[in-house]
Formats: structure tokens, C-alpha cells, sequence
């Protein structure tokens, strides 16, 4: 169904949207492919992504990728070393990476664990703009694929309520302080985001509810829902959710649109 313009897809449950995605996600790697030789995506962390990358890395949907032709990136990390379970890439790696043997030259992970976590941000938009061969300081580059999420506060990404990344309009990571988790995020930015060619929204569980409804239905606040944030300027967004997720949202509601 649409919502407001904006394509939404809902499962019954978070098993068969992650089934959706993985499909989708096939769907994209082979029109980049097709296109431009190789599939840029961008991973996220948390449970709904853990299971879609857990059946790429099964048949049958790993036979439908060329994985040798995948750039993998990350959105977000936290400030731990990339064995540490709390780690974005660590999950990603032991659900799908490993098992896919994926070359360390296709995976771009944040190295978050660095104390200088200025310069890991900087570091990350230079690998960026090197593996899409675009100057650093230009306009930002566009992924084929990115997955992103949805947290019980409305923030996507790293980007909290409140936070001095949600005011970020030139650079595309930032280091983000995060004072209601008492930590430091690294995290891609709106500009870059919004940049995609894809992004898939995977939202699953009551947990998600609330904030589902406030970023749909709710007046425009990007400040204390960045979810607002994500809509990107000349690709394609999808809402992928379960029905619990979408238990609390109003059959009739405001306008998505956060110009």
C-alpha cells in the first residue's frame, strides 16, 4: 500500500518481512550490477537486519547475488572494537560475511574503537568518496541499497533526538555524543543518506509502535524524531514493518513530506 505518497509494505510478522527484504535486496544487486558494475549497500544493525542478512547467507537466496561485485558499508557503529557483540559490523560479519567468505578489500567498516573518533569519521567519508572515485568534499556520492531502521526514541542510524548530527548538513559521517546513552556514536549523516538510490526502512515489533506512529503521523519535529529525516532526494523509500509495528498508526494522517 502507499501512506501519504510513500510506498509501505506490511507483513505479518518479522520473519516474513525479512524474507521481503531479502528479495528486495537481491532485486537491487542485480539492477546495480546490471548497470554499473558493481552494488553499493549500506548494512545497519539490530534483530530485523540480523535475520535478513542471516538468509542471504543461505540458499537459495545467496546463489542470486555476485557477491564478489558487493561494496559493503555501514551506517552506524559504536565506539567498541569489531569483536565486541554490541558491534554493528560484528554482526553483520558473523551472520552474513563470514559465511559468504567476502574479500576484506569489499568491506568498509567503521573503526569505531579508535579514540580519535573525529578523525574515524573523516577517515570514513574519505574511504567513501575513494571506493565511488568523487572528491571528499563534494556533493555526496549515492549507495544502490540503503537498510536502515527504527528505534523506540525515532532516531535511524545514529541519529538521537537532540544530537549535533541531526543538524549536520555538509558532512556525510559525523561523530555523534549521545547523551541519553552516555556514548559516542559514529554515524552517516542526512546528506548522505538522502543521497540513496534505495532505502528500505525495516520495522518490526510493538516496541515500534509509538515511534512508527509519531514519525507517520505526527507534526514535523526531525529534531526529536530524525526518522523525519530520511527522504531522499532523488531515490525511492520503503516502509517495511510488521503488523505489530504499525498497530498504532492512524487511518487518517498527516502528510510525509519534512522539506
Amino acid at each position: 500500500m502507499t501512506r501519504f505518497g510513500v510506498p509501505m509494505e506490511q507483513f505479518n510478522d518479522a520473519e516474513q518481512l525479512s524474507r521481503a527484504a531479502a528479495e528486495k535486496f537481491i532485486q537491487i544487486a542485480h539492477s546495480a550490477t546490471a548497470h554499473g558494475g558493481q552494488f553499493t549497500v549500506v548494512l545497519s544493525g539490530g534483530s530485523t537486519p540480523r535475520r535478513l542478512f542471516q538468509l542471504l547467507a543461505e540458499p537459495p537466496y545467496r546463489d542470486k547475488v555476485d557477491w564478489e561485485k558487493v561494496e559493503f558499508f555501514w551506517g552506524d557503529e559504536r565506539a567498541v572494537p569489531p569483536d565486541h557483540p554490541d558491534s554493528n559490523f560484528f554482526m553483520a560479519n558473523e551472520a552474513l560475511l563470514k559465511k559468504l567468505e567476502v574479500a576484506p578489500k569489499q568491506i568498509h567498516r567503521m573503526q569505531a574503537e579508535r579514540e580519535d573518533q573525529e578523525a574515524v569519521a573523516r577517515d570514513y567519508q574519505t574511504e567513501i568518496a575513494h571506493v565511488f572515485g568523487v572528491p571528499e568534499q563534494g556533493e555526496p556520492p549515492s549507495f544502490d541499497l540503503i537498510l536502515l531502521g527504527l528505534g523506540p526514541d525515532g532516531h535511524t542510524a545514529s541519529l538521537f533526538p537532540h544530537t549535533e548530527a541531526v543538524v549536520e548538513r555538509q558532512r556525510w559521517v559525523a561523530r555523534n555524543d549521545v547523551p541519553m546513552l552516555n556514548a559516542s556514536r559514529i554515524t552517516m549523516t542526512a546528506p548522505i543518506l538522502n543521497r540513496a538510490k534505495s532505502i528500505l526502512f525495516l520495522v518490526a515489533g510493538a516496541d515500534k509502535a509509538e515511534a512508527l506512529h509519531a514519525v507517520l503521523d505526527g507534526p514535523k519535529d526531525p529534531k526529536r524524531l530524525p526518522a523525519q529525516l530520511i527522504q531522499p532526494t532523488g531515490g525511492s523509500l520503503i516502509w517495511m514493518t510488521d503488523e505489530t509495528a504499525v498497530s498504532r498508526l492512524d487511518s487518517k494522517g498527516l502528510t510525509l513530506s519534512y522539506e
